[in-house]
Parts: structure tokens; C-alpha cells; sequence
């Protein structure tokens, strides 16, 4: 018995077209406002997960980082308060962004 090979071609029925799937998340800015945002990177630092979302909107904008948290099954993602969890997060995805850029430079 051969194991099934998930591929664009292997007719299962699950979408294998990851590049194009958007993960949009209902962000809530400081005055209340909503905001469609999406996930455009993940990373991990020190046992925790984080996301960058890009206001769907207005593309240009900063990225926002946000920190992954479980509780009874479920991920949720939620704002950093900590200065130095900020700060190390911060230069990462900075650095990140740059090796990136770098890349794209060719």
C-alpha cells in the first residue's frame, strides 16, 4: 500500500495552493476602530510563536507583531505589553525583513 502523496494533482480535494491563502484576522485598534488584517509571517523566539499582520488596506503600512497563545485547544493571537519582549521580537523581524530585502535585491 503506497502512502498518497498530497500534491496540486492529487485530486483529494484539499487545497494544496498554499501561497494564496490568506489568513485575515479582525484586529481592534486602541480607539476601537476594526481592521482587516493579514498574516504575511510567523517566527518563534524563546518558546513562543508570532505573527506579523499587514493591514489588508493599506499594504504600505508597519507591520503589527503579535504574540500566538492556546488556551483549551484554541490559538488566539494577542498584543505584546513586555518592553523587552517587544524589543527582542522587534530586531528580529527587523533582521528578518532585511535578509529579505537583501534577497529580493538579488
Amino acid at each position: 500500500m503506497s502512502e498518497h502523496q498530497h500534491d496540486e494533482n492529487c485530486g483529494c480535494g484539499h487545497d494544496h495552493d498554499h501561497d494564496h491563502e490568506e489568513h485575515v484576522f479582525i484586529v481592534a485598534d486602541d480607539e476601537g476602530q476594526e481592521r482587516e488584517m493579514v498574516m504575511v509571517y510567523t517566527f518563534e523566539s524563546e518558546n513562543n510563536a508570532y505573527a506579523v499582520l499587514l493591514d489588508r488596506n493599506d499594504p504600505e503600512a508597519d507591520g503589527v507583531i503579535f504574540r500566538f497563545e492556546e488556551e483549551d485547544g484554541e490559538s488566539f493571537l494577542v498584543g505584546i505589553e513586555d518592553d523587552a519582549e517587544w524589543d527582542r521580537v522587534t530586531a528580529i523581524y527587523e533582521e528578518i525583513a532585511r535578509v529579505e530585502n537583501e534577497s529580493q535585491e538579488g
